[in-house]
């Protein structure tokens, strides 16, 4: 896990020096493509879409589900300045799951509410993010299944950067603990820890 974290790290930084680099190349004003890459500002409602991979482990369990993940999210900042606060929810589906000897765990989806907090450089914003985490853990063994949908917290970070007027792409990472419950054909008190990589893409109105 530690290295699917730091890889994860690597990726977002690496996202954030390109836009970075990128920004400076626009930095002549009254220009046309500052005009289409720089915001006037960040504040105010958007709509998006995202995609990414999630990986992680079951509580007291060997099986450690992951898979593709997919969704929607919509947000609404506020800027002071340089600094931008929002908030953002999301839900997604989900194709993680593994099989184990006899266990079976899948997370069919799941969603978030989170605060987010950043600092705008231009046509990049950095922010970190973190809130309310809510999903499903299902368990399947001898033909029997049982789900729970529990709630949790989450955790990340990430970059977004404004391309055209009123969209923007971003990339981040989240780690997403959905709190244990006991499950009765395990015996055993089980829930769902992952790490999750996505990218998405806004429409700021």
């Amino acid at each position: 896990m530690g290295r699917f974290v730091w890889g994860a790290l690597a990726l977002i930084a690496a996202g954030w020096a390109t836009s970075a680099r990128a920004a400076d190349l626009y930095g002549a004003p009254n220009t046309i493509k500052q005009s289409l890459l720089r915001p006037d500002s960040w504040a105010g409602p958007y709509l998006g879409v995202n995609l990414g991979y999630a990986w992680g482990s079951v509580a007291n369990n060997p099986t450690k589900p992951s898979g593709f993940v997919g969704g929607v999210q919509a947000g609404y900042n506020w800027q002071n300045g340089a600094w931008v606060f929002g908030v953002e929810g999301d839900i997604q589906a989900t194709g993680a799951e593994e099989t184990f000897a006899p266990w079976k765990f899948s997370n069919p989806w799941f969603g978030t509410v989170r605060g987010r907090a950043g600092f705008a450089l231009n046509n990049v914003l950095f922010f970190g993010t973190g809130g309310l985490a809510f999903g499903e853990l299902r368990a399947t063994t001898f033909g029997l299944s049982e789900s729970h949908t529990n709630a949790g917290w989450t955790l990340g970070a990430g970059a977004e950067m404004a391309f055209a007027p009123n969209w923007s792409a971003k990339v981040e990472y989240l780690y997403v603990d959905l709190a244990n419950s006991n499950f009765v054909i395990t015996g055993a008190s089980n829930g769902y820890r992952f790490g999750l990589i996505r990218a998405g893409l806004n429409y700021r109105f």
